[in-house]
């Protein structure tokens, strides 16, 4: 490290995509830099700290990368994230995923690299550690500032459901495509009288079907916080598209929602190494049952179907003004704390207003929607009365 910088901070984006990251990055590099401090980037997650090699002649160009201003204005508006990501967790990393120059030394089904990532930050030379990601990425940053890491967390997730927080980088413009897909598919729907089903992320919290719905971009969602009556939702479904005069209807589906007497839909078996396999699927089961039910309620006559997952779309492309005016706060912001040396925390948004919480907040509890207050379990929609000192775009975050 040069002898006439402040220090060096190190930054990391791990778990999924979002757009977004890439100004949370921008933020905290265009500060750092102004305050006399180098930034390096880690690349692919804490991938990138635990296949580190701790040797001054190895090619660690894979893993490590110079941040600099041309390269963070160069990826300012583009979505995704320029350092790559990873789902990889070095406290539970799977014999198969030990990088070769530590075979020797951990051989175990699941082995704890934490030393060799701690180890690894001190033979970078990095001085304060800036991670951007969700409960799961964050929640080992939580484990490496109880190692006394100097960790500053940047909250995101398009799900929006990091505990501490009322909003996660990428939910702006996930709800924002999630509302433009659905319109456009109405035409569709309308010419033939379908009923549409689309399915988006949401594993544990609804919030990416239920601020859609809210907006006016489906009739009916269904969430995880709530188990649904699959005969409920179809008839409400046919009222919906025969009470419209262009003759359909939209349900927008969590990918964790649950019918009554169901659980969750997997594909497949893998797992990550948080433990949470890949969902996917209830869209169609919803839509599956939808037409089979249907005619009960729309005097024996058959209405056919339109079933999507929007999956990666919503999550893909450059961020809306929401996700690029947020990261930039939040990365700005992440740098105050380490210049007041205030560590072991992670920005947020609470009441409208830019902060910062204990880190220890992203393993306390668990972000989901407040269905008493929110939603309409008779329904099978949101509730639009009693808003009144609700965040802005975050229907019943509790943390």
């Amino acid at each position: 490290m040069s002898t006439d910088k402040k220090g060096r901070i190190g930054i990391l984006t791990g778990g999924g995509d979002i757009p977004g990251l890439n100004q949370a990055i921008r933020g905290v590099t265009l500060r750092a830099l102004h305050e006399g401090y180098e930034v390096v980037g880690i690349r692919r997650g804490w991938a990138g700290l635990v296949n580190l090699e701790r040797d001054a002649d190895a090619d660690n160009s894979a893993w490590v990368l110079p941040i600099t201003r041309e390269l963070v204005e160069r990826y300012a508006y583009a979505g995704g994230t320029f350092l790559h990501s990873s789902r990889t967790r070095p406290s539970a990393v799977p014999a198969k995923d030990v990088p070769a120059h530590l075979k020797d030394k951990y051989a175990a089904e699941k082995n704890d690299l934490t030393d060799e990532v701690i180890a690894n930050l001190d033979f970078l030379g990095i001085d304060y550690l800036v991670p951007a990601g969700g409960d799961d990425t964050l929640s080992y940053g939580v484990e490496l500032g109880r190692r006394g890491v100097p960790v500053v967390a940047i909250p995101k997730t398009m799900d929006n459901d990091v505990p501490g927080t009322d909003y996660c980088m990428g939910f702006g413009t996930c709800v924002n495509r999630t509302i433009e897909m659905a319109r456009q598919v109405t035409s569709s729907a309308a010419s033939h009288e379908r009923i549409v089903v689309l399915e988006v992320f949401g594993r544990y919290a609804g919030f990416t079907a239920l601020l859609p719905t809210f907006a006016g971009a489906a009739d009916r969602c269904v969430i995880p916080e709530h188990k649904f009556d699959m005969e409920r939702l179809a008839e409400l479904l046919v009222a919906d598209r025969n009470g419209r005069p262009e003759g359909y209807a939209v349900c927008i589906v969590s990918e964790g929602a649950m019918p009554e007497g169901g659980e969750m839909v997997f594909m497949g078996g893998e797992k990550d190494m948080f433990g949470h396999g890949k969902l996917g699927g209830i869209g169609q089961r919803v839509s599956d049952k939808v037409k089979e039910l249907a005619p009960r309620y729309n005097d024996g006559k058959k209405i056919d179907m339109i079933s999507m997952n929007l999956s990666y779309l919503v999550r893909s492309g450059a961020p809306d003004a929401i996700d690029c005016i947020v990261p930039t706060a939040y990365g700005n912001l992440a740098v105050d704390l380490i210049l007041t040396g205030q560590t072991g925390r992670m920005v947020a948004l609470q009441g409208g207003r830019y902060g910062s919480v204990p880190i220890d907040e992203v393993v306390s509890t668990k972000k989901v929607v407040d269905v008493d207050r929110y939603y309409d379990t008779g329904r099978l929609r949101p509730k639009y009365d009693a808003l009144a000192h609700s965040p802005l775009m975050v229907l019943g975050g509790s943390a």
